[in-house]
């Protein structure tokens, strides 16, 4: 009898010990009882998401815990953000990954996010504003602004012929490339940063000059809109900037996860990024169901019983929690504490009491650490807990980063994670 895999990923849950937690981190200092039954029958180790010293943007660490090493099958996260949502890309096609921002006196950035708080309307609104009015000249080559969730969006220059380069730098001053991967730096600018050209081609000359052009005429664009005339009324930020990252141009050939592991897995998305990696890896794409409420806890027991409906029709349903993350990014470390609380009592008590352990093999790690001292992803790993079928219990104690520092499952690379659950099957 095959069992099931339940994977279930707390986005940037690990940390570092914050000296007002008592010299915890946030999943130390939460009540996490459900969690906490979990690992009494379960085992623990640590991850390296990614490689040794490497920061992870969340695409590449994705990539790396659905079992592709980044390294050999690298794709980038502009173009799955294209594909998630649902934009036109084709190979010589410049998809990059933006983050509406509001802007200050010459390249200076005032917030990264628009202080969190533009909504996805407004942001579909300045999208729709900036593809309709902008004229590129330094290129021929036209523009589409897609926006996603909150302040993100996803950015795609279609070359009116020939062909675009993704081999150009980053306008974003959080995040570098490294060997065209993303991963975010540790001490970063309050500037936006010039696109250059990576290499010596006329192609990625051309991307770079398309990219800076963008973004200084969509900057006029977002500057002159009713929208932010609106919001600086109401003493909000201004979102009149867009900050660029991780382009791409075409998507690599790679094998489905049913053809690399013989499984057939569903990926539970709540962001675009996630939904553009489970079509490329041959993924069903459930959905997050919508409620009426906008609290987090309703939404966490909707996700719940929505992964016991689909989970049937599935080997393995991968489920990818934002929360914790953007607390992390914002220094919270009380926000990113209570959104762990609510994790556990709302989705895991509302989903573990329902599952059988003698069919189901349940995971929960994380993507990549998000420390509230760094206020971004670090290259710290993460603990890992798998409980129910096949498991022994370990006795490292209860789900925290130091209890799977004792774990029996040791210290994996992310790409050990799914081979290791399919093999418990």
């Amino acid at each position: 009898m095959s069992r099931k895999i339940l994977y279930v990923i707390l986005d940037g849950v690990g940390d570092r010990p914050i000296a007002a937690l008592g010299g915890r981190t946030p999943l130390e200092a939460a009540r996490t009882p459900h969690l906490d039954r979990l690992a009494a029958s379960g085992e623990q180790g640590l991850v390296t998401t990614v490689g040794e010293g490497i920061a992870p943007e969340s695409d590449v660490a994705v990539v790396a815990i659905l079992g592709y090493d980044p390294m050999v099958y690298h794709v980038g996260r502009g173009p799955l953000e294209a594909l998630g949502a649902g934009l036109d890309f084709k190979g010589g096609d410049l998809a990059l990954r933006g983050n509406f921002a509001t802007g200050g006196k010459g390249a200076s950035i005032v917030d990264r996010r628009v202080g969190r708080n533009l909504s996805s309307e407004e942001a579909r609104t300045l999208a729709e504003a900036i593809t309709a009015q902008i004229n590129l000249e330094s290129a021929p080559a036209r523009v589409v602004v897609a926006a996603t969730i909150g302040h993100r969006c996803a950015v795609v220059f279609h070359p009116a012929q020939g062909r675009l380069s993704a081999q150009i730098s980053n306008t974003d001053p959080a995040y570098a490339r490294i060997g065209g991967m993303g991963v975010a730096r540790a001490e970063f600018g309050n500037q936006v940063e010039e696109c250059v050209p990576l290499d010596g081609s006329a192609e990625a000359r051309a991307s770079a000059a398309l990219v800076n052009e963008f973004t200084w005429k969509s900057r006029k664009i977002m500057d002159a809109h009713s929208l932010n005339a609106q919001r600086r009324a109401e003493g909000k930020l201004a979102g009149n900037l867009i900050l660029l990252r991780d382009g791409g141009d075409h998507l690599p050939q790679v094998p489905s996860i049913h053809e690399r592991f013989g499984v057939q897995m569903g990926c539970f998305v709540e962001m675009p990024v996630e939904r553009g990696i489970a079509r490329y890896l041959g993924m069903g794409v459930v959905e997050i169901p919508h409620g009426t409420s906008g609290s987090r806890a309703e939404a966490y027991q909707r996700w719940a019983r929505r992964a016991l409906e689909v989970l049937p029709q599935y080997d393995g349903l991968y489920m990818h929690l934002k929360g914790p993350d953007e607390p992390g990014h914002d220094g919270d470390f009380a926000a990113k504490q209570q959104i762990i609380e609510e994790i556990d009592v709302h989705f895991f008590g509302t989903l573990l009491p329902a599952l059988d352990p003698s069919t189901t093999i349940v995971a929960v790690t994380a993507d990549h650490a998000t420390p509230c001292e760094v206020r971004g992803h670090s290259p710290d790993p993460v603990p890992l807990l798998i409980g129910g079928w096949g498991t022994t219990p370990d006795g490292a104690g209860r789900f925290t980063e130091a209890a799977a520092a004792r774990g029996a499952l040791g210290h994996l690379r992310g790409i050990e994670i799914l081979p290791l659950l399919v093999g418990r099957r």
